[in-house]
């Protein structure tokens, strides 16, 4: 069989990439120097980049995290003279303060190439045409859709979040045919068209989720709703130029990530040492082109794991699994440790549950705590045996967890809804 020629996406083969990573640790080590910041965290360490020949030499260099970008506002690891920036981005801040990262030209450059490898790896053409509805602004999500739609060549529609009466009427004038957005915009849209029975009268085929963790549950219900060939999820964050870093492809398998732009790391998050690939670990990046602001061995917080193996689509790309949390979201309960995407997995397990869910938190006038999860039913499941589900997920939460939840199945539909990230843990302790 003739290979399929692409034009955006890599070809990775094994005997090659390790060394043309080590290859751009060595050219990001070089660029950080530029850093006064960076340059006294390899001086201490007393790594040089011509020093770097394995991975064990890439893990005796320092680790930065998000104090560093907070010491350095507001242009924090800057490695390029301030002229050379063309653009900021920003996530928020806990402090007051924002994370501010700054953009070279070249850097854009690769930003819209990262997003036109996630289009194409979603299966889209020039002839499609992307609808936006994700945010503009400080925040990277809605550049970086619109630059990589433009890279690639698809006609650009750049609404954002929210307004929903115009997304609904340019769904159905400008015949978009891929909708980007949060997962719990995507299932709210998908829910405005099946209520107005507007499904007949738009040309989505295609839906490209990002910025929080969706379900499969969710996926499929989007995917029901909107009647669509496909839906993706796409991974990223600001400081590693925004989202694009990684996207599913129709196999479902996990994340292809762009190796030749970033080297992944899967460390234990107490002992930062490597776990071996198919373990849960925290996300460590190094980025591999970066100019303007590179990462170096970067703590994202985040939990995955590399999968080993290939992908059964048959692209040698690696793959990370989906985002299963933060290390530092972690829900301590009655002294065990529990993340939202084991809530996500058991309730996964139920056909008759759909992907909604709402965990709240109280403490009792005792100091006991409480943990209560509210779970959606399935749409078209009736409300007959909302007491008998609720017991049987509550067991299977015992014994996975081994803690005792108290669970409620409520109406589909009926827990809040978002156009951004829904917030699905409150702590009201």
């Amino acid at each position: 069989m003739t290979p399929r020629a692409h034009r955006f996406l890599p070809d990775f083969h094994d005997d090659s990439l390790l060394s043309q990573q080590l290859e751009g640790v060595r050219r990001t080590l070089r660029q950080a120097l530029h850093s006064p910041q960076y340059r006294s965290k390899l001086e201490a360490a007393g790594v040089q980049p011509d020093d770097v020949r394995s991975m064990d030499d890439v893990r005796r260099l320092p680790m930065t995290d998000v104090e560093d970008l907070r010491r350095g506002y507001p242009l924090p690891l800057l490695c390029v003279p301030e002229e050379d920036v063309v653009r900021i981005h920003a996530s928020s801040g806990t402090t007051g303060k924002r994370k501010i990262l700054a953009y070279s030209r070249r850097d854009l450059d690769t930003f819209s190439l990262q997003m036109a490898r996630c289009y194409e790896m979603a299966g889209l053409t020039p002839l499609d045409r992307m609808q936006v509805a994700v945010g503009y602004g400080l925040w990277t999500a809605g550049a970086g859709f619109q630059l990589g739609a433009e890279r690639f060549g698809a006609l650009t529609i750049p609404v954002g979040p929210g307004n929903l009466e115009m997304h609904l009427q340019l769904l159905t004038d400008m015949r978009a045919t891929c909708f980007g957005a949060t997962a719990s915009m995507a299932l709210l849209l998908a829910e405005e068209v099946e209520r107005h029975g507007l499904r007949d009268r738009i040309a989505l085929r295609k839906v490209i989720c990002g910025a929080e963790t969706r379900s499969e549950k969710m996926r499929l219900a989007i995917e029901e709703k909107l009647g669509l060939e496909g839906s993706y999820d796409i991974a990223g964050m600001t400081e590693m130029y925004g989202p694009g870093t990684a996207i599913d492809c129709d196999a479902h398998e996990g994340l292809h990530y762009w190796a030749d732009l970033f080297l992944i790391e899967v460390l234990d998050p107490e002992t930062l040492r490597p776990v071996p690939d198919g373990e849960v670990g925290e996300m460590v990046v190094t980025s591999l082109r970066k100019e303007a602001v590179p990462l170096v061995r970067y703590r994202t917080r985040d939990l995955t794991r590399l999968l080993p193996g290939r992908c059964s689509c048959g692209l040698h790309i690696p793959r990370h699994d989906k985002i299963l949390g933060r290390s530092d979201d972690m829900i301590i309960f009655r002294g065990v440790n529990i993340y939202p995407g084991q809530l996500v997995e058991v309730i996964g397990a139920f056909p008759e549950l759909g992907g909604e869910y709402q965990v709240e938190l109280t403490r009792d006038a005792q100091a006991l705590d409480h943990l209560r999860l509210s779970v959606e039913r399935k749409a078209g499941i009736p409300d007959g045996g909302d007491a008998a589900l609720a017991e049987a997920l509550a067991r299977r939460l015992h014994k996975a967890l081994l803690a005792r939840v108290e669970v409620s199945v409520v109406d589909n539909a009926t827990l809040p809804r978002t156009f951004s990230k829904s917030k699905r843990v409150n702590d009201l302790r």
